[in-house]
């Protein structure tokens, strides 16, 4: 069919005078549009005879073709011609400003419509934007525009600028916005002046700073005056919030003369102005934290002051809080002073936000908080108004999750001193300001739930408060068992419902932490009268409530540990035995039944051990999901001996679910295999190694180094436990394969680990295969290509197996040291791997009375290949180790006197000082302090920083004696030395011990001011060493951030001075030396972040993240999207308000690479790695923001509706 046909055909469809016949050409017509976009273009002649039909039926008088026509204009807008849209939005607009009511509404949806589906990006956007919006605007400036049409036309105005800000911003629009919306502040109908206030707000951004001072100067400050019209004056308070929300940057600056008169106002006998008030300054507290910071005190005063102000009731509310009503009193009493016509509620409400956003965003002022706002808090938690009430426990919740983020040390340990030191009285923070007011706090709380006809919304709400005040203060509601037993019981006592189920939930999870944080005693009298209606629980068929049920049990029986008897403990045996027999059970509610059999046996095993272990049978399958299982049976064993017989039947079933195709539950199985092994009671069966060993045999192998770990592992342990029978398996099926891996550069650490206790139980087992292996090791490496030999694991492995058997020491020495003399023919290969395997047994044998071992090996320090002269440090090194006194001064005296093996020297004492203990090092530490420090004067990095690794090292053996010393040297002239000092710090933060922190502090900020150096060097070191002591001592630096910030939020910043261009050949290519330094700045940013949080001014923390995500190195631009996610969890209340500022950056970051003939693979594939990078920031703030940003909640949706990025934000944000 030809477009030409198809088009009249619809035409003819739409000008039929039957309805369903034009409502079916609309339908039709959006459906091709939809499937091939250019069958309407063609002759322009049809397409606007199309267009009018569609726009004529706009007008139609059936409001089901109306409707259809409107959204037929959706998709046209994409594709029409430039006049065509021209001559639409003419149309439209005029209709939206006629006197045909239908038709007027239905236009306004029309225009929105359009405006909602114009693409983001194409040249559609940008023509719809200048065309449409002066079109808007002169609209607006018409005074016949009836209300309802101003409004949706300041609507459509919103829309546009939320959905194009930099497409609006960049053009030149006549009439300007401001000047056009400012009249309407003073309409006589409310709700254009409430919409007016919103679109006025959002135009100033793009508007010139003169005429937003003019707007400022007519219509905020005069009004602002203590005599203004009060009108007026609610307009302007509106104005105020909606300009601080919308545009922070251009109120901040004048807020001075703003803050003021909103206090002023707020105090005003007028229940609106007061609302509008109390809005205004939370608004401006959350966008301009910096400007409001003056006013703090003044803010938290009106807080405090409204969030108590109820005219109608005279009663005193502590006294109504703290009562002991019965049910019946509380009813009438809410009756009595329910009232439609008060609206002092929402002035409470108000007050209670404004609170909230100074505690969410001010932890400064946590311990000031707690002595003021808290008790006031307490004192509203029965506010006679249910959404005030509901608003005040979600504060309180806001302010307990920031006492856990901010109010404690972050370490376990340091939080321990802080919470001894608190009930020792000797501080007044967080923690024991909230102790003294639990309770008072939970008699309010708990006398807010107990009545029968509590809503289950205020009962959720309530639980919510509970667990979230157990999380940051455990075991403190010990005086409140009996209240919390009735409540939970008349809540578990009713069958869940559709609207109740999340209540179940959320009053299971509290039990669960209640029970795990209190001490069985206090509640072991009345817990018979709960555990009936937790036994109906866990019969539920709701499956989540099932599940919880389960938890409840386990952290029940953990807490009561050991359990000796009692019904309720058979009763959750055979409802665990039950889920677990049904193939139809949730995989949860099986999940959580295997962790209570596993609970079951740890804590009553008394009970259960007499039961005849039927569930084992369920438990041990060999299909579904099973990572539950074996992680049951693992705890089972390790904790509780079962007997051989169930050891022996689990082993077979794990070794049967290792045959399994896939990785997953793998490493999991070899844990069990490990615990289970050591669990025999009267010794590994004699048959069980051969099996073992062969199913072990597939996962040795360098695909999966994480098993090939564990599979190691598992054959030592059995090398241990029954030599007899699996030394001849392994030695028959796997040692080939295992002297393969052996040299395999791929080894992580752990798996080498794991491989030399293989090593040493192997040559345990037998005092004969010592003499094989060692050879057989060095055969293996030398047949293997030199891409997949690693000399320094070999000689590891060989060392392991002489330690083990020190009898074969003397042929090993003397068959590898003849390979390094000067006289061997030896291979290069040979001859490094020897050196590496004399330095590695040097190190715990004495090989003084081979003195030409060592020489031999200092002479290689002149070999023209590079690979022997560094195995000859290693070896020098290492076999000083085993005589300090015999070859140390001999390498110092090399590192003096020969500057061309001086670097050589420096690594052997590298060796020296790295694998010495610390007896041996007090020893020699003063014969190497001096040569270290001559040796750093130099301007090549390498040989300074690792003799800054020695002096750190050396410093941590003595520190009072070396840390004077590098302090005295911070001002030394000579460059080189200032940056030996600051790394040789940076390497004793390595050292977690806390022997030397007293020394250390009050040196350390010193030592950190290296920070302002003018040597660059110097000051990327610095930033280094203040990354580290975040990492390793935060504590040390804590209270001296302060002063440390500034220095480091200054090497954010792009220092354009230190850009260069350098000419590659026929291209320009521009060099930022500070890169480093910058990036080692963002580094520790995110370090700070994880260890000083509490400590950190966030709005200028962000200040420096923000401009990170527009940085010209891809790297800092994925550490800001890190830093941004994190933010995301820690401050969520801080970081949202600055979404507008981050969203710009955010976008340009999805767009990918622009794709030019210069763009290579590298390019798309890197961009793409940093378009993932930043869209986990942005579903970690899709989260926390919405509606906070118009502008970031369009950018969200538009990421969803891509098809590149829309699949992966959805999976992103159901896996966090």
């Amino acid at each position: 069919m030809t477009k030409g046909y198809l088009m009249n055909s619809l035409i003819e469809k739409m000008l039929s005078p039957d309805q369903d016949f034009r409502f079916m050409g609309l339908n039709d017509l959006m459906t091709e549009i939809k499937a091939d976009q250019n069958c309407f273009l063609g002759d322009e002649a049809i397409e606007n005879k199309v267009l009018d039909q569609v726009l004529l039926l706009v007008e139609d008088k059936i409001s089901e073709v109306k409707n259809q026509a409107v959204k037929c204009l959706g998709q046209l807008i994409k594709i029409i011609r430039q006049p065509q849209m021209e001559t639409v939005v003419d149309k439209l607009i005029d209709f939206s400003g006629g006197q045909d009511e239908e038709l007027r509404d239905i236009s306004g949806l029309a225009l929105k419509t359009i405006t909602a589906e114009l693409p983001p990006d194409g040249k559609v956007a940008v023509t719809a934007c200048a065309k449409l919006t002066p079109k808007l605007l002169e609209q607006i400036q018409k005074p016949k525009t009836p209300p309802e049409a101003l409004v949706e036309t300041l609507s459509i105005l919103s829309i546009l600028i939320s959905r194009f800000p930099a497409l609006l911003s960049g053009a030149t629009l006549i009439p300007p916005p401001l000047v056009v919306l400012a009249p309407l502040l003073s309409h006589s109908r409310p709700v254009v002046r409430k919409r007016a206030i919103i679109t006025l707000s959002q135009y100033i951004p793009i508007s010139p700073p003169e005429l937003f001072h003019e707007l400022l100067k007519a219509n905020v400050f005069p009004f602002l005056d203590e005599s203004a019209n009060i009108e007026k004056q609610r307009t302007t308070v509106q104005l105020v919030a909606a300009v601080a929300r919308h545009s922070p940057l251009q109120i901040a600056p004048v807020l001075s003369q703003i803050v003021p008169g909103v206090l002023k106002a707020v105090q005003k006998d007028d229940d609106e102005l007061r609302e509008g008030s109390l809005q205004a300054l939370e608004a401006i507290l959350l966008r301009c934290p910096t400007e409001t910071t003056p006013y703090l005190d003044a803010i938290v005063q009106t807080g405090s002051q409204f969030i108590k102000f109820d005219p109608n009731y005279a009663g005193d509310d502590e006294d109504e809080e703290m009562a002991d009503e019965d049910d019946d009193e509380l009813d009438e009493i809410e009756d009595e002073y329910s009232d439609d016509e008060d609206t002092s509620y929402k002035i409470r409400r108000s007050a209670t936000k404004l609170l909230s956003a100074i505690i969410g965003t001010r932890p400064e002022l946590l311990i000031p908080i707690y002595k003021s706002v808290s008790p006031v808090l307490i004192s509203r938690f029965g506010d006679r108004e249910s959404t005030v009430r509901l608003e005040v426990w979600a504060t309180y919740v806001t302010l307990l999750n920031q006492t856990a983020v901010y109010g404690l040390p972050q370490s376990k340990e340091e939080r321990k001193r802080k919470r001894d030191i608190e009930k020792a009285g000797a501080a007044e923070g967080p923690y024991s300001l909230l102790q003294t007011q639990v309770p008072a706090l939970s008699k309010a709380l708990l006398n807010q739930l107990k009545s029968a006809k509590t809503p289950p919304a205020t009962l959720q709400a309530g639980f919510s408060l509970l667990h979230a005040l157990l999380t940051v203060l455990p075991g403190s509601l010990s005086t409140q068992v009996p209240l919390i037993f009735s409540t939970s019981k008349a809540i578990l006592s009713q069958s869940p419902t559709t609207t109740t189920s999340t209540l179940h939930l959320t009053c299971l999870s509290f039990l669960a932490l209640f029970f795990s944080s209190h001490p069985p005693p206090i509640f072991a009298a009345p817990l018979p009268s709960l555990t009936p209606v937790l036994l109906k629980s866990v019969g539920e068929r709701h499956p989540r409530i099932t599940s919880e049920s389960f938890r409840v049990f386990s952290a029940l029986l953990t807490a009561l540990k050991p359990v000796k008897a009692g019904d309720w403990v058979d009763a959750v045996y055979d409802q665990a035995v039950s889920k677990l027999s049904n193939h139809d059970t949730d995989a949860e509610v099986r999940e959580c039944a295997e962790d209570c059999v596993a609970d079951l046996w740890v804590s009553a095993n008394e009970v259960i051990k007499n039961k005849g272990g039927k569930e084992w049978e369920s438990i041990c399958r060999l299909t579904g999901k099973t990572d539950g299982a074996v992680r049951v049976v693992t705890k089972v064993a390790r904790e509780v001996s079962v007997g051989d017989t169930w050891v022996n039947g689990v082993v077979e079933w794990l070794l049967n679910l290792l045959k399994k195709a896939g990785r997953q539950g793998k490493p999991e199985i070899f844990q069990a295999l490990d615990v289970l092994l050591k669990s025999y009671t009267s010794g590994v069966p004699p048959n069980l190694a051969p099996v073992l060993v062969a199913q072990v045999k597939p996962y040795i192998s360098i695909l999966d180094i994480a098993l090939l770990s564990q599979s190691l592992s598992i054959l030592a342990l059995l090398l241990k436990l029954t030599p007899r029978t699996t030394f001849p398996e392994v030695e028959k099926y796997l040692l080939a394969d295992i002297y393969e891996i052996s040299h395999s550069p791929l080894l992580s650490p752990t798996a080498l680990e794991s491989l030399l206790s293989f090593y040493a139980a192997l040559v345990q087992a037998d005092d004969q295969i010592s003499t094989h292996v060692v050879p057989s090791l060095v055969i293996s490496i030398e047949k293997a290509p030199a891409t997949n030999a690693s000399p320094a694991n070999v000689a590891r492995c060989i060392a392991q197996v002489v330690k083990s058997q020190l009898n074969v020491a003397a042929g090993v020495i003397a068959e590898y040291s003849k390979n390094i003399k000067k006289t061997s023919k030896a291979k290069i290969s040979l001859i490094v791997l020897s050196l590496l395997i004399v330095g590695e047994l040097g190190r715990f044998i004495d090989m003084s009375t081979q003195r030409d071992i060592f020489t031999n090996t200092i002479d290689h320090f002149g070999s023209e290949k590079e690979e022997i002269r560094v195995a000859a440090a290693f070896a020098a090194g290492n076999i000083a180790i085993g005589n300090l006194h015999q070859f140390l001064p001999v390498i110092v005296k090399l590192a003096e006197s020969d500057p061309k093996k001086r670097l050589l020297s420096l690594h052997a004492l590298k060796e020296v000082v790295t694998h010495c203990s610390q007896g041996q090092l007090e020893g020699v530490a003063e014969m190497l302090w001096v040569p270290l420090f001559e040796n750093s004067e130099t301007s090549d990095e390498t040989t300074r920083n690792v003799a800054a690794a020695c002096l750190g090292k050396l410093a941590t053996t003595q520190p009072s004696r070396y840390l004077p010393q590098l302090h005295a040297r911070l001002r030394e002239t000579n460059a080189a030395t200032r940056a030996t000092v600051v790394s040789a710090i940076r390497y004793t933060f390595a050292d977690n011990s806390q022997s030397y922190d007293e020394l250390l502090a009050p040196l350390l900020v010193d030592f950190l001011s290296l920070m302002l150096d003018d040597d660059l060097t110097v000051r990327r070191l610095a930033l280094s060493s203040l990354n580290s002591a975040a990492r390793t001592k935060p504590h040390l630096i804590r209270e001296h951030l302060a002063s440390l910030l500034p220095s480091l939020y200054k090497e954010t910043i792009i220092n354009p001075e230190l850009i260069r261009t350098v000419q590659m050949g026929p291209w320009t290519h521009k060099v930022d030396d500070g890169l480093d330094a910058r990036k080692t700045a963002y580094e520790t940013m995110y370090t700070l972040l994880d260890t000083c949080l509490a400590k950190l001014d966030l709005h200028e923390f962000l200040s420096r993240v923000i401009p990170g995500l527009s940085d010209d190195s891809d790297e800092i631009k994925v550490i800001s999207h890190m830093l941004l996610f994190r933010l995301a969890q820690v401050a969520p209340a801080a970081v949202s308000q600055r979404l507008d500022e981050a969203t710009p950056q955010l976008e340009k970051t999805m767009k990918g690479a622009n794709v030019t003939k210069d763009t290579v693979k590298q390019d798309l594939e890197r961009a793409a790695e940093l378009q993932r990078s930043a869209l986990r920031a942005v579903v970690a703030l899709s989260k926390i923001g919405q509606g906070v940003s118009p502008r970031f909640d369009a950018f969200v949706d538009d990421v969803k509706k891509t098809s590149q990025w829309g699949p992966e934000f959805r999976d992103l944000l159901s896996a966090h």
